[in-house]
This record gives structure tokens, sequence and C-alpha cells, in this order.
């Protein structure tokens, strides 16, 4: 039986080294196998055809693989698999590269979104010089890879020898600026955790501001339900809305800082209108109880103005010019204050019943320094003239207190010392002699009573200063 000669056995592609079993920047070994192995798939052919190895070797489309690349040729396939080695390898090198500038770009943006200060503008620096190396290596890299074509059947050794060391250069290059790259990024490591720290803030702050918002809105419909308008509140509300807007549009937009600012800044707002609005019924509710008082005191004021006239009246009959002659334009003062405190009452009630929270409270304290004034004025003529009678009766009470007080601060100068230091006896004295000559002045058929009385306070409020000063320096230990 005639043999039936072996179908010829299909030349095999080198195996694929798998990928991420390795960083492509670290260094590797190439085994030629590819050129065994077809030398040892063309030795089989020859045993099994039983053809001298020249003429095997001659018939072109036997071992062809169904292709037109030649498999053969020895050292020119051992440099053709070791240029594909290498071009994987920059492949490899350059996707690393790509994957670090993009995650350090991410790094980069990160901070300037924050950050403004001269370290983030180095940072920014930096990173642009370095995207120039990257770009540089990319470009060579893509050079070497579009010099030769290593699938090419006309492939000598020479050529895949000179493309395997272009590109064994260029992932060199590759890794040399991705270790660039890393080094820049452990560098940014302070500045990151800042950023980040930031960024951590943005979303909590921003829902804040939301609630708050919400909040004041809901006070705001309860203060209504509750008859009350608070035109000023929802105006104030809805000023927020721009600023609502921009949160709502986020910091990648507006700017971390800013949105953090921002998202503060609508937060306080909106909690004060929230408050305002809460107290709303509270505030209508005390403005009416000081319509109410202030309105009773005006009367109260009112009548009692009317009673200046018989007082100022007697202090005539009683006490020299001296003694009420500043007091004469008191009546009409007080009838005038009175007046103007009636008319703004009124104001106040109209601004109250239109709402108008703010008009109401400005006009009552108006009404209030109205009324303290006048009642000031009216009690000031009372008391003038319960002062005057009193001294006018017992001079000599008004001039024993005053005296009392001077040796008081005399004894208290003199304690623990056997002379008196003379920045304390000086006042004293000269107090002594004022008030001998402020009671040589009760003297006379309508003496100046008015005058006594303000000097003798006058004298005490010396006394009263230099007893503080004793005080002071012994407390200081001097």
């Amino acid at each position: 039986m005639t043999a039936t000669p072996a179908t010829p056995a299909q030349p095999h592609s080198p195996p694929a080294r798998p990928r991420g079993t390795r960083p492509a920047c670290e260094p590797s070994r190439f085994v030629p196998v590819r050129a065994a192995r077809t030398l040892r798939a063309a030795h089989d052919v020859l045993l099994l055809t039983g053809l001298p190895v020249l003429a095997a070797f001659a018939l072109p489309a036997v071992f062809a693989g169904g292709g037109t690349r030649r498999w053969f040729g020895g050292r020119a396939e051992t440099q053709r698999a070791q240029a594909q080695a290498a071009k994987d390898a920059a492949a490899a090198a350059f996707y690393e590269l790509d994957t670090a500038q993009r995650d350090l770009r991410i790094s980069v943006e990160t901070i300037t979104a924050v950050d403004d200060s001269p370290a983030a503008r180095r940072a920014v620096a930096g990173f642009e010089a370095l995207s120039r190396r990257v770009d540089e290596a990319s470009h060579r890299y893509i050079q070497a890879v579009d010099a030769q074509d290593l699938d090419r059947d006309d492939l000598d050794a020479s050529t895949a020898d000179r493309a395997r060391i272009a590109l064994t250069a260029a992932k060199d290059e590759l890794c040399d600026v991705k270790r660039e790259l890393d080094r820049f990024a452990r560098s940014l490591g302070p500045l990151l955790d800042k950023a980040e720290t930031q960024l951590a803030r943005v979303a909590p702050a921003v829902e804040r501001a939301r609630q708050a918002l919400g909040a004041a809105a809901a006070a705001l419909d309860g203060a209504r339900a509750s008859g009350l308008r608070a035109d000023d509140l929802a105006a104030r509300l809805a000023a927020l809305s721009p600023d609502l807007t921009k949160l709502n549009q986020g910091a990648g937009q507006h700017g971390v800082r800013q949105t953090l600012e921002r998202a503060e800044r609508v937060t306080r707002e909106a909690e004060a209108i929230r408050a305002e609005a809460a107290r709303l019924p509270e505030r209508a509710a005390e403005i009416d109880r000081r319509l109410v008082s202030l309105r009773t005191r005006a009367q109260a004021l009112h009548t009692r103005t009317e009673q200046v006239e018989p007082q100022l009246s007697e202090l005539r009959r009683r006490f020299a010019l001296a003694c009420w002659q500043d007091l004469q334009r008191v009546p009409e003062q007080a009838a005038d204050h009175v007046r103007q405190a009636e008319l703004r009452l009124k104001e106040a009630q109209a601004a109250r019943e239109e709402q108008r929270w703010p008009d109401a409270t400005a006009l009552l304290s108006t009404v209030r320094a109205l009324l303290n004034s006048a009642d000031e004025a009216v009690s000031a003529v009372g008391d003038r003239l319960r002062r005057l009678n009193e001294v006018r009766k017992d001079p000599q009470a008004e001039i024993e207190r005053t005296r009392f007080a001077i040796r008081d601060a005399q004894r208290l100068a003199m304690a623990g010392r056997t002379t008196p230091d003379p920045r304390h006896a000086g006042p004293l004295d000269a107090s002594v002699a004022r008030l001998e000559r402020a009671a040589a002045t009760l003297t006379g058929h309508h003496p100046d009573y008015w005058h006594f009385l303000t000097e003798t306070e006058a004298i005490r409020r010396t006394v009263a200063d230099v007893v503080a000063l004793i005080r002071e320096e012994r407390g200081a230990g001097r």
C-alpha cells in the first residue's frame, strides 16, 4: 500500500506574553523561540515527505500556512520577534504613561479648584512642564512605531534590529518620564490632601444651605397662616434664589472656595429669615404691648406737664433768679416733646396695621426717647424745688455731709504714713477751702442755694477721685 504523504504542519506563531504580568517599565529578557519552532516544523515535514532539504525549501506554498508571509529565514525571524517584543513593551509603557498623566491631571485640577496659593501655582507650572516632556516622549515613540512595518514579508534582520533598538529607546524614555510623573505626584500629596478635605466639605455645606432655605420657607408659610404678610422676609428669601441656582450648578462651574463661601452665606441668611419669621407673631404682640404702654405714659406725662408751671411759680417766689433761671422753658419743651411723641405713636400704629415691622419698631424707639426727655425735664423742676427747700431749711446738713467725706478721705490718705502724699493732700486741702467759701455764700436775703448745692457736689466728686486714686495705688503695691 502506497503511503499517503502527511499534511504539512502549519507554522506556529510565538505565544503572546500575558498582559499585566509585570509593568512594561521593568527590565525584560527575550527568548528567541519563534525561529527554533519554525526550523523544527520544517524538519518534521521533511521526515514525513522524504524530500531533500533544499527541495523542500523550494516549495514556496507548502509551508506558507495559507498566507503570503515567509516564516523561515533564521536570523531575520529572530530579529523580527525581538522587535515585536520591543514594540509590545513600548506600547505598554506608552499606555502606563498616558494613564499616569491622566491621573496626575485630575489631581492638579482638584488642587487648583480649591487652592490659589503660590504652592498650587507652582504645581500647575510643574505639571505643564512634565506634560511637555510626555508629549516629546510620546512623539518619539510614535515615530519609532511608524518607522518600520514589522509584519512586512521582506523585513530583513538589520532593519528589524534597528526597529528593536529604536523601540527599546522609546520605551526607556517613556519609563523615565513615567518615573518623573510618579515623583511629582508624590510631591503633591499635602496639597492634594488639603484640596480633597475642602472638596469633602462642599456637599454637606450645600445640603445645609438647602435645608436652611427650606426651613425659612416653612417658617414664612407659618407666619402667613397666622395672618401676617411678612413681605420684607419674603423679599429677602427671594433674593437668595440666584445663589441657590449657583449652588445647584456645582463647584465645578463656580469654584470650590466660592461655593463654600456662598453656601455659608446662604445658610446664615436663611437661618436669620427663619428665626425672624418664627418670632414674627411674638414681635407683633410685643409691638402691640409697647403701643399701649407708651400711649399710657404719654397721657401721664401730659398731666404732669401741667403741674410744672405751679412748681416754677414757687421757685420764682422763694428763691433767687440763679436757682431756677435754667428751668424757665421746661413747660414748653416738655409739652412739645409729648405732642411729638403722640404724633409718632399714631405713625407707629399705622405701620403696625400695615405690618411694616421695622418702621413700627423705629417709631416706637423715637416715642420712647421723646417721652424720656419730657420726663427728665418735668422731674428736674420738682427735684430742684425739693432740694432747694431741704437746703434752705437746714444748710448745715449739706455742709456736714461734705465735711465728713473730706475727713474720711484724709484718714485714708494718712493710713500707714507719717506724712501725706502731696498728690493726695493737695486736692483734699483745696476741698476744705472750697467748702468754707461755699458756706460763706449762704448770706443775704436771697442766697444762691443752687450754687451752694452744685459746689458741694463738685467737692464730693473731687474727694471721691482722690479716694479712688489712693486705693488703686495701694492695690498695685505702691
